[in-house]
């Protein structure tokens, strides 16, 4: 599993993830931003969902793919957060994953949405890092 950390930011949010390949990366950050809402150890894994989604480029993909899990997290009649990421299809432009969570009893803090704000995916020698910030 890879690394994130809370970074300071002038008005939102954002965490710098290291991972050691691209569905790490992925996983990370969707452990990272749910970090920022709940205690990840107290989630159960009773809930799965699988999410499909296209985009036109790996950057595009990452907002997306946070989006998509906020919304999760919030659509249902009781909050949720997801901690466990399989990755069936997981391309530049595609992913095709199964989600596992559970219901909790609230947040810590609100996330609007993820942002395209300074994000660029790097590849380095270790794996891949990014920067995130989520509109609050």
């Amino acid at each position: 599993m890879g690394t994130w950390a809370e970074i300071d930011h002038t008005a939102d949010v954002a965490l710098r993830v290291s991972a050691s390949d691209f569905a790490d990366l992925f996983a990370t950050a969707a452990r990272g931003m749910f970090s920022l809402l709940v205690a990840l150890d107290a989630v159960t894994s009773s809930l799965v969902c699988t999410v499909d989604l296209q985009a036109l480029d790996a950057e595009t993909l990452l907002v997306d793919w946070l989006n998509e899990l906020l919304y999760l997290a919030e659509s249902g009649p009781a909050l949720r957060a997801f901690v466990a990421f399989e990755f069936a299809v997981l391309e530049p432009t595609h992913l095709r994953a199964v989600v596992r969570g559970g219901e909790v009893p609230g947040f810590f803090n609100y996330l609007k949405a993820a942002t395209f704000h300074n994000l660029e995916i790097t590849a380095t020698q270790e794996g891949y890092v990014t920067t995130l910030v989520f509109d609050t």
